[in-house]
């Protein structure tokens, strides 16, 4: 099992760039697995942990509503902001600047192969590196994702999740909430849930965070408990 990892940060990206990087990454560590079923070798498959922003655009997911995206292409056009249907699961979301979005491209041949379990092991991370600030928060039942005050009538979600496998290789990811214009969210109901808000950890402070901060903070605590070597 190969449980190094290549981190890398983007930057600011279109979304489309960031997807079409993706799908090529993916497809290589695919071809490696099929190659080594075929001749019966044993490469070592590649892990990437991505860290990007993407200028505003709304991606919505294979079992998605499209409905709930409340835009028309004029509205759109209006808020500078791009609409993707994409192979991920989950419904429609929001990214935009001040979001810290990951994409783990992992074998999970290399770690454990149990999705769920992925799914609730960046969850953890995300916890985590919310408890380094002092804000509490946890899951909601019958929801992936993070979310604060979970257990009442004040829920409010912020990181969403979407992922997308085959042979047990990860792809998108998950969409956290740093310093991002929340405002965004109110032109659709996110991932189908309309009685529940949306918060960042700006929102939370009363403050702008460094992004730099949080990011090193958050793939330090996916490292640890994934047991990644990062590189």
């Amino acid at each position: 099992m190969n449980k190094k990892v290549e981190f890398i940060d983007w930057g600011l990206v279109d979304y489309q760039e960031a997807w079409d990087k993706q799908e090529k990454i993916f497809a290589d560590t695919l071809a490696i697995k099929g190659n080594n079923r075929t001749n019966n070798s044993n490469n070592p498959t590649p892990n990437y942990l991505i860290f990007t922003e993407h200028p505003h655009v709304y991606t919505l997911g294979k079992s998605g509503h499209q409905e709930y995206l409340l835009l028309d292409e004029e509205g759109l056009k209006e808020k500078e902001a791009k609409f993707y249907k994409i192979n991920r699961g989950g419904d429609i979301t929001y990214h935009g600047p001040g979001q810290i979005v990951g994409y783990p491209i992992l074998d999970l041949d290399n770690f454990f192969t149990d999705i769920h379990l992925y799914l609730r092991t960046l969850e953890e991370a995300i916890i985590l590196t919310l408890a380094d600030y002092d804000i509490t928060a946890g899951r909601y039942e019958g929801y992936t994702g993070v979310w604060l005050d979970a257990d009442n009538d004040k829920a409010r979600k912020i990181c969403a999740m979407g992922v997308r496998a085959s042979r047990w290789v990860t792809m998108h990811g998950f969409a956290f909430n740093v310093n991002a214009d929340l405002a965004y969210f109110g032109n659709i109901i996110p991932c189908g849930i309309d009685d529940k808000d949306v918060t960042s950890m700006e929102r939370e402070l009363g403050r702008k965070l460094n992004t730099d901060e949080v990011k090193e903070k958050l793939k330090n605590h996916i490292a640890e408990l994934f047991h990644m070597e990062l590189v």
